[in-house]
């Protein structure tokens, strides 16, 4: 039996103030894993700093962090995966807690759910958008997490290489948290502490441009893995239109045996078949969508399940 392989994940973009930081105390808490920084087109002294911390630098050029979380998935092999940023401000002290978690109770996936150490760490703003879009995810998804923008996490390389990434930019949480949850995965959430970035480390997180994202994400997301009931739904709107519309024409026919507004009644026709439509569509892409999650789960399938012996 062998120990696992582990590979710490570091994606970063103007992090020369925080990154040797990082590295230092991913390395005192996890002394045989390996640590990669991912430099996004960086201009300030992030590469040499990280290289200088004893990590190895590579870059992507696609700027965006689900770009850099695309390669870094498709690039490195590991038996478990610990991503975080390169910031300073997740708990490098939690991880081995993270992994042997990960390791004992087989999942494939545990969410560092923040827990704020200071006030400025955790803007108002972030905290309550973090909470809409959770709470969002769980009445779409059936569940969630508490803490679904959550930028530390551990993977099992099931899971990392059975992701199909498709986000760009800070969504990638959003789709990350999705896919556990499409082909329900076991996965756990650790609280741990979140801190104050350190000075001269700035933000790159747009509290409203970034929430719209997340938020269309969520949505787009919808749209995909839910499509009958997202079709369904705007079938019944038109479809709930159409009656409103007819229930006058109705009564006045009962009267007069007579059509008065034949325009409406053209229109009413056009609508019943929109919302027959878009049953049938949300129907025909039902199918579509579960042969696609029945080859993710093969996928995933094809690597074995985390555990402490490789």
């Amino acid at each position: 039996m062998t120990q696992p392989t582990i590979a710490v994940l570091l994606p970063c973009y103007n992090e020369a103030a925080a990154i040797a930081q990082t590295v230092a105390g991913f390395r005192a808490a996890l002394p045989d894993a390996t640590i990669y920084v991912y430099d996004n087109n960086s201009t300030d002294a992030t590469i040499a700093v990280a290289r200088e911390a004893g990590a190895v630098v590579r870059s992507e050029r696609i700027q965006g962090k689900g770009n850099v979380v695309r390669r870094m998935f498709a690039d490195i092999d590991a038996d478990v995966y610990v991503m975080a940023d390169g910031d300073a401000t997740y708990d490098a002290a939690s991880a081995p807690a993270l992994v042997a978690r990960l390791l004992g109770e087989q999942c494939d996936m545990i969410v560092g759910a923040r827990v704020s150490q200071a006030q400025e760490s955790y803007r108002r703003g972030h905290r309550f958008g973090n909470a809409l879009l959770t709470g969002m995810l769980a009445r779409l998804f059936g569940r969630s997490f508490t803490d679904i923008l959550s930028g530390y996490r551990v993977f099992s390389r099931r899971f990392v290489k059975s992701f199909p990434s498709l986000s760009s930019g800070f969504e990638i949480e959003t789709e990350i948290s999705v896919h556990a949850l499409e082909l329900k995965m076991p996965c756990a959430e650790v609280e741990t502490p979140y801190y104050a970035r350190p000075e001269g480390s700035a933000s790159k997180l747009s509290t409203y441009g970034d929430g719209w994202r997340i938020l269309s994400t969520i949505l787009t997301l919808y749209r995909i893995e839910r499509p009958l009931l997202f079709f369904g739904l705007i079938g019944a709107l038109f479809a709930a239109i159409g009656v409103a519309l007819s229930v006058p024409l109705a009564i006045t026919y009962m009267h007069t045996h007579l059509v008065p507004r034949f325009p409406t009644a053209v229109l009413i026709t056009g609508l019943m078949i929109i919302a027959a439509l878009c049953v049938f569509a949300g129907l025909i892409l039902d199918t579509v969508v579960r042969g696609r999650r029945e080859v993710r789960r093969l996928a995933y399938l094809a690597h074995p399940a985390p555990s402490a012996g490789a």
